[in-house]
């Protein structure tokens, strides 16, 4: 008579998956709502194109937490995905002995699969609600903005205007003239191209001779692009595609503002563009001693109980003092009471000390008028103080440094929300799991 099997063997977890347990990236793992995360997504079918099949929803996810946790470039998580058991563990996709995964733009697929169809939004919110129950003083919000830089080079209106040329001439008018067998047509790029290297060589250079590499590149670009759309009127069987299109209109409107700023020195241009291969981006002035400009997304960051989350990502600069209403309202959604709030000095204007009074919020912006606080009301604004500038102002290096967000390297605006909403979220994970969250000193209610 054959024995009755308790549990079948198929059920058996590997010892593994024990051992994974153990480690920090199983606490992280223990930490993560992989599968009401992954309910987010749009479920797979057969006709789905981007997103790899083989990788689950939640595997997708999974595979974004440990880019940021792991602080490893795309092809470089591949490679320690393909040679590391515990991230394969962790992803739900263990490999067969040896198989392997060639393609190192898959992290760059997810990523854009998931900025087409997940609302970063709902994301934080499944977030936050898993993780709301282990947050301590959730009554208590700091706020502070920051910006995460794009990895682009330094702007320059001489580096557009010849990278604009370049894309003109040598990426898509000579090539396409040697394609259809026509003869290029008379310009002076070669001569501009030597005149861009000696100029490029120059250790200092003067205001005199940008203004004069600006006036000769103003000039070819206009000339490339006129030339560009006699050839295509001459050839109506050449089409360009969607991406070409992209950078025509793009460098035509580079043409239009920098001959704007050539005519008229000293003025400003709205939506000017920095970048050729990320026109999104826009120059945030900062006001700090070492980088007044940064060109990146300027991110308003909400705090509680140690925990960051977003209340804003733009590419546009804004005035971060006119969303304290938005973000105080967000916190309550998200947590319940709201009676103490944590700010910098640019926070406190008249409109919003009215809204703070209104709603009976405990505040460390500075008393008007011959108000004085008592001896525990200033220990409490002492602590605010404390907890913003050193916790909420000090995860922003913290994210930049180990969490590969010092320059977002992905491409695309809502790319780079997704790059910089899971180096956020995966440092949050990782408190959660050491139980660091905790602030150094326990705040009132």
């Amino acid at each position: 008579m054959a024995q009755l099997n308790l549990f079948p063997l198929k059920s058996i977890v590997s010892p593994k998956w024990y051992i994974f347990k153990t480690l920090e990236i199983g606490k992280v793992h223990e930490r993560l709502p992989l599968k009401e995360l992954g309910e987010c997504l749009p479920p797979q079918d057969e006709n789905s194109k981007g997103a790899p099949r083989w990788l689950s929803n939640e595997g997708m996810f999974a595979l974004m937490f440990l880019k940021h946790y792991l602080n490893l470039s795309d092809h470089q998580l591949i490679e320690r995905f393909n040679t590391d058991w515990s991230l394969q563990i962790f992803c739900n996709r263990p490999l067969a002995d040896g198989k392997l995964i060639k393609d190192s733009n898959l992290p760059s697929r997810v990523r854009t699969h998931i900025a087409k169809h997940a609302d970063l939004n709902q994301l934080q919110t499944v977030l936050l609600n898993h993780w709301k129950d282990d947050i301590e003083n959730t009554h208590v919000l700091s706020m502070d903005a920051t910006c995460y830089e794009s990895c682009i080079r330094f702007p320059t209106d001489v580096k557009l205007l010849w990278e604009s040329n370049q894309w003109v001439y040598e990426k898509l008018l000579f090539k396409l003239c040697k394609v259809t067998g026509e003869r290029r047509p008379r310009n002076k790029f070669i001569d501009q191209k030597r005149k861009q290297l000696t100029y490029d060589r120059l250790r200092k250079k003067s205001i005199k001779k940008g203004k004069a590499r600006k006036k000769s590149l103003i000039y070819l670009l206009g000339k490339g692009l006129g030339q560009l759309q006699d050839f295509l009127n001459l050839h109506p069987e050449v089409i360009l595609t969607s991406h070409q299109y992209g950078y025509i209109r793009t460098i035509k409107k580079v043409l239009q503002q920098q001959e704007y700023l050539f005519n008229n020195p000293g003025e400003k241009v709205k939506d000017r563009i920095v970048s050729l291969y990320k026109p999104y981006v826009r120059p945030i002035v900062r006001g700090k001693e070492n980088k007044p400009v940064e060109f990146g997304m300027k991110v308003h960051m909400l705090q509680t109980g140690g925990i960051q989350y977003f209340d804003l990502m733009d590419f546009n600069a804004y005035n971060e003092c006119k969303r304290l209403k938005i973000s105080c309202l967000k916190h309550r959604m998200l947590f319940g009471q709201l009676h103490q709030l944590s700010a910098d000095k640019i926070y406190p204007t008249n409109e919003n000390r009215r809204y703070i009074t209104s709603k009976h919020i405990f505040t460390n912006f500075a008393k008007k008028g011959l108000v004085k606080l008592s001896k525990p009301e200033k220990a409490l604004q002492a602590e605010l103080n404390k907890d913003r500038s050193t916790v909420l102002e000090g995860s922003f290096g913290n994210h930049k440094n180990h969490y590969g967000l010092r320059k977002i390297k992905a491409r695309g605006a809502q790319n780079e929300r997704v790059w910089v909403f899971f180096g956020v979220m995966a440092s949050n994970a990782k408190k959660l799991a050491l139980n660091k969250i905790s602030p150094p000193v326990r705040l009132a209610a």
